[in-house]
């Protein structure tokens, strides 16, 4: 299909405080194909989760899209009503939040609130909505369905509340997945689980998928494409391979210099210097510039442009032009 399922054109989310306005997402633009699994990463405050919040529109009461576009299969988000965008919700797109427990309501059982999603966004009801609750959750892989059905949340373990919280999301079998830190409160193993599960369903049901999260590691097998963020701003962009093979951006490259390499545990892990900026008072130039050590003059106070590296993988980085000036001059 020549349509993009999902294309964000230029977008402004700012949250209005009392504080000041704060310009969580500033200028973010990518598109999403059908079947693709899209990964943003960024550290907290990076905007990427404002980024999801905003395709569904479910930002806080301060918090509002003041420009740019959200295109739905050629149709703007931004210009529905309310009504349209509940109904745009959990059928055509739905979205899995990082932390289950908050997520679930502790007073009403899996299978209570399971159906409740089925009846909203689906015909059926009674005994087929019962079926369809049950189908769901042996789809997500969790064993004697009937009895999870009739128990309330604090009786599931974390990486079983994540697996219901993704059967509710894939009741309506959506176009598109948004997983926000599907696996921050999750040990080790069952993250790779959890994970392995959005994969196998990704390909099973054919939906198209934008993986939150702040660890590129976790994502390095799974995802077609990567967006790096900084700032509210998309810092690097470009295939998997490309990023973590090839980066050219500071901050990417900081990003996986503080991934442990198995192949060398002996070596140490070199962490990003200072803090993450103040988005009440960003930066002129560069938002990366206060903690990169290549930092130039320019930096602080020219916002970079995106450069095309190669093909898809672009970068918004001053060391770049330095570098292909230099290339130019060594002719």
């Amino acid at each position: 299909m020549s349509e993009k399922l999902l294309s964000v054109q230029d977008l402004h989310t700012s949250f209005f405080t009392d504080a000041g306005e704060v310009q969580a997402v500033n200028g973010v633009s990518f598109a999403l194909d059908h079947g693709e699994i899209l990964g943003i990463v960024g550290e907290s405050g990076s905007g990427k989760s404002v980024t999801a919040y905003s395709i569904m529109q479910i930002l806080a009461e301060t918090g509002r899209v003041v420009g740019g576009k959200i295109l739905y299969k050629g149709q703007d988000l931004s210009t529905w009503s309310e009504s349209q965008m509940q109904s745009f919700r959990g059928k055509n797109c739905s979205i899995i939040f990082q932390d289950p427990m908050t997520s679930l309501n502790p007073v009403f059982t899996i299978g209570n609130q399971l159906k409740e999603a089925v009846v909203l966004h689906t015909e059926r009801r009674g005994a087929e909505a019962d079926r369809r609750v049950k189908e769901l959750i042996e789809l997500v892989g969790i064993n004697e369905a009937e009895k999870r059905m009739k128990q309330y949340p604090f009786e599931l373990s974390g990486g079983m509340r994540q697996r219901i919280m993704i059967a509710m999301a894939l009741a309506c079998e959506p176009d598109i997945l948004i997983a926000d830190e599907p696996t921050t409160a999750l040990d080790v193993t069952i993250q790779a689980q959890i994970l392995e599960l959005i994969q196998s369903l990704q390909k099973k049901m054919g939906m198209a998928v934008i993986l939150v999260t702040h660890d590129l590691g976790v994502i390095a097998d799974m995802c077609d494409n990567i967006v790096v963020m900084y700032g509210g701003r998309i810092c690097e962009r470009g295939t998997a391979r490309e990023i973590f093979y090839n980066p050219r951006h500071e901050y990417t490259k900081g990003l996986l210099r503080s991934i442990p390499n198995v192949s060398n545990m002996k070596k140490k892990l070199v962490p990003i210097s200072g803090t993450p900026i103040n988005m009440l008072n960003l930066p002129k130039g560069c938002a990366f510039c206060p903690r990169c050590s290549a930092a130039m003059k320019i930096c602080l106070t020219e916002v970079p442009q995106e450069l095309t590296i190669n093909g898809a993988h672009k970068a918004a980085c001053w060391m770049n032009v330095k570098d292909a000036y230099e290339e130019v001059r060594a002719k």
